[in-house]
């Protein structure tokens, strides 16, 4: 990836706030929701945090991630200008991060600096979704002085 798209695809990532994560079971059934999330090099840290949940269920993300170990992340922004309009999609293995291992306090870290919320919540007692970027496609406006389409 040329250094320059790289650049505006990290500043796209840190300007936006909420992704949609899609998973997908081994029976082929697509799961999407709006997640917070952390970017570190080539991988994307979404957590499970404290929100209310359906009391002593797994969540079914959880379930499709160590069934399949596959996701993705769609990242977009949107404007009343379409000439504006703009998306990310980041798609790879993925795998749930224990709580206690290096690699896991590394996003806690991210993402409490990110989302102020965080600070309260007890992530480091639940595990982490590592999404491990091995496909990007962009479209659309990346930064805020032009467009660029890339697939």
């Amino acid at each position: 990836m040329p250094q320059q798209l790289k650049e505006e695809l990290y500043a796209f990532l840190d300007r936006q706030r909420v992704g949609h994560l899609a998973t997908v079971s081994r029976a082929g059934e697509p799961h999407v929701i709006p997640v917070c999330y952390a970017v570190s090099e080539s991988t994307i840290y979404t957590p499970i945090d404290e929100k209310p949940k359906r009391p002593g269920a797994e969540l079914q993300r959880v379930r499709n991630v160590v069934e399949t170990g596959r996701a993705a992340l769609v990242v977009d922004h949107y404007d009343e200008d379409w000439t504006r309009l703009g998306w990310v999609l980041l798609r790879g293995s993925a795998e749930l991060l224990p709580p206690g291992s290096a690699e896991h306090a590394h996003a806690v870290s991210l993402l409490r600096m990110r989302y102020r919320q965080y600070q309260m919540m007890r992530l480091e007692e639940k595990p982490v979704i590592a999404l491990r970027i091995e496909r990007i496609t962009t479209w659309g406006t990346l930064h805020s002085y032009g467009s660029l389409s890339c697939a």
